[in-house]
């Protein structure tokens, strides 16, 4: 998509976004020669501020190819994000719900209609003590293989810094002035699941290529090696609940 196809409502929102970004951050931008110049494909982000869309928003407009998000239905409620999620055509998740399956629909069509649609696929902001990925959701996974598209791994480091996640007094510390670390990666090479079945081992398999991807990019940005196994929310969950369950048995 070159930058005379962004439209309007994606350019009123740089015009927003960018001067308040440009004055409190510096940029560290990485690996923008790996962002396709034509055709549909899916980027994947890591998660771990509620800034950090923002930061990799403005990576990826720089480079023309404006991405797609899916963001959750009840932000395009609201009266001036919501305007702008719409005008920029943005893609509403229903979580639980009938219409679940839409959000997944709108993506796969986007790509295939050349588009570019950023998937964050943790689902949400990561719960790693340390701000490494964790495990994702397999949403990712089942778009890039019935699409066949790239899938570029992008890491983001130094939004977390500004604004940390599930900060208990939700903090903003914009001083002293923080990076902005943006770096994708080459496309992750899924070619060996393109003639499995989809089955849940198979799309297990794939995010966990994908997401090493993206984990690999976070290292080199932070300079520091990942812990073998991701943070698993799910089995910490479950762990919380086992001992619920054995302190009532008391």
């Amino acid at each position: 998509m070159s930058r005379r196809r962004i439209g309007f409502w994606y350019r009123l929102a740089a015009v927003i976004a960018k001067p308040p970004l440009l004055l409190l951050f510096k940029r560290d931008w990485r690996g923008t020669e790996h962002i396709p110049v034509e055709g549909g494909f899916i980027t994947a982000i890591n998660h771990n501020s509620y800034l950090d869309m923002f930061s990799y928003g403005h990576f990826q407009y720089n480079t023309g190819r404006v991405p797609r998000f899916l963001a959750k239905a009840a932000l395009f409620k609201t009266p001036v994000v919501g305007v702008l999620l719409r005008g920029t055509r943005q893609i509403p998740v229903y979580r639980e719900s009938s219409n679940a399956v839409g959000a997944f629909r709108a993506a796969v069509d986007a790509v295939e209609r050349g588009e570019c649609v950023a998937f964050y696929p943790e689902g949400t902001l990561t719960r790693d003590p340390a701000m490494w990925p964790m495990t994702a959701k397999t949403g990712v996974a089942r778009a890039a293989l019935q699409t066949k598209a790239p899938v570029i791994p992008v890491a983001q480091w130094g939004a977390n810094l500004a604004m940390p996640p599930y900060a208990k007094e939700n903090k903003v510390r914009l001083f002293p002035r923080k990076t902005l670390q943006v770096q994708a990666g080459p496309p992750v090479d899924l070619s060996r699941f393109y003639d499995l079945d989809p089955t849940p081992e198979v799309l297990k398999a794939a995010t966990e290529a994908i997401m090493a991807a993206v984990t690999e990019q976070l290292e080199e940005l932070r300079g520091e090696k990942a812990p073998d196994k991701p943070f698993d929310l799910r089995e910490v969950r479950a762990e919380q609940r086992r001992k619920a369950a054995g302190e009532e048995a008391k």
